[in-house]
């Protein structure tokens, strides 16, 4: 059996942070200090016995610092679904990969996310004497083939994208008379948490912010996936030319600087969007370009949320479809691809390799159902 934690060198190298920057802001004091001492305990025995146990052997540097980076974004995954937690189940490791899998994780980058899992596992194995963990996905070359789960139809994306205006608005301050604006008092006083009698006409402004359309918009044209969001800050902004600049540090699996079109009218949001954000306190002292109402980073939960609560408002139906954020993503790709080609939806979704693109090398339905008139 395994000798005790406290055995454990912690000699580990500087480039691999113990307690990361995206993991702080999920987290308070006390679950950042618990965090920190559980990953300090697991990375220390996989650089020290990980490998080999029974040869003293651990992982290399770059094994290690690569494993580590993989690993943080699984636990702030399992943190966004289930709250903080460093009790690793192999349910939720499983639930982790179905999620990789519907996304546009390819096979190759997946295979090295099932690697570090079990390497988290095997540190539970030989600390705590549990089972060993054989995943329940498998991720192969014919993965990135196959078409989205779920995307939304042009007509969808039409709708979402005006949906997105509504939510949320309120008539003018001005436009209504004394007793409809008691009414809009007490709906703004429950929705900002405040008293009824401190709601002020700046409230109704706020109300009717940009924040929301600015978001959807930008991810119908660039499909931004959850992290992408996450990251987004002002810096990428860069609405004369109508574009977004995302850094490699930013981008979603930090390999390439990516430079992303925007409609005029997406970039005329961002621009509305820009100037209110200047005047609201909460993004005082950040870069983030969207933080929701509790001055928090969005996540793939809340994303889901609001897109279920737009085809509420939409009346999209949702019912037997798997309505995540990817559903946008997964839209642009399908349509982009069909409008122009892989290469162009190469670009514009930001992968690495073709053969990701390739999932969306399909024929959209509407098209499919106009042959079948066409042919009688």
């Amino acid at each position: 059996m395994a000798s005790s934690e406290s055995t454990q060198r912690n000699d580990l190298p500087n480039s691999i942070p113990v307690l990361t920057q995206p993991a702080k802001r999920y987290l308070n004091d006390r679950q950042q200090q618990d965090y920190e001492t559980h990953r300090r305990n697991l990375l220390s025995w996989l650089h020290t016995l990980g490998k080999n146990p029974e040869a003293n052997q651990g992982y290399s540097d770059s094994t290690l610092e690569k494993t580590a980076y993989r690993l943080d974004q699984f636990y702030r995954w399992v943190w966004q679904e289930e709250g903080y937690t460093t009790n690793i189940t192999q349910e939720l490791a499983n639930d982790y990969l179905n999620h990789l899998k519907q996304s546009d994780t390819s096979a190759s980058h997946g295979n090295k996310i099932v690697k570090s899992l079990k390497r988290l596992f095997k540190w539970q194995e030989y600390q705590k004497g549990l089972n060993p963990w054989e995943p329940n996905v498998a991720f192969s070359s014919g993965n990135t083939s196959s078409q989205p789960r779920d995307y939304l139809t042009k007509e969808e994306r039409t709708k979402i994208r005006e949906a997105a205006l509504e939510y949320g608005s309120v008539p003018g301050y001005n436009d209504l008379t004394p007793s409809e604006r008691d009414q809009w008092k007490t709906y703004l006083a429950q929705r900002f948490g405040k008293p009824k009698s401190e709601v002020t006409p700046e409230d109704w402004e706020k109300a009717n912010e940009w924040k929301i359309p600015s978001m959807v918009w930008v991810s119908l044209d660039a499909g931004l996936r959850p992290v992408e969001i996450e990251r987004a800050s002002v810096s990428w902004i860069d609405t004369q030319n109508g574009m977004l600049r995302i850094p490699k540090e930013d981008s979603s699996k930090n390999r390439d600087n990516w430079y992303v079109g925007l409609t005029e009218r997406t970039a005329d949001s961002l621009r509305r969007w820009l100037r209110e954000r200047e005047n609201c306190e909460m993004y005082h002292g950040t870069d983030s370009l969207w933080l929701t109402r509790e001055g928090n980073p969005y996540q793939a939960q809340s994303l889901r949320y609001l897109l279920r609560r737009l085809c509420k408002l939409a009346e999209i139906p949702v019912e037997n479809r798997k309505m995540s954020w990817y559903a946008i993503r997964h839209s642009l790709g399908t349509y982009m691809t069909a409008e122009r080609d892989l290469k162009a939806a190469q670009s514009q979704l930001r992968h690495k390799s073709p053969q990701t693109t390739m999932r969306y090398d399909q024929t959209p339905i509407e098209d499919r159902k106009e042959a079948l008139e066409r042919i009688g």
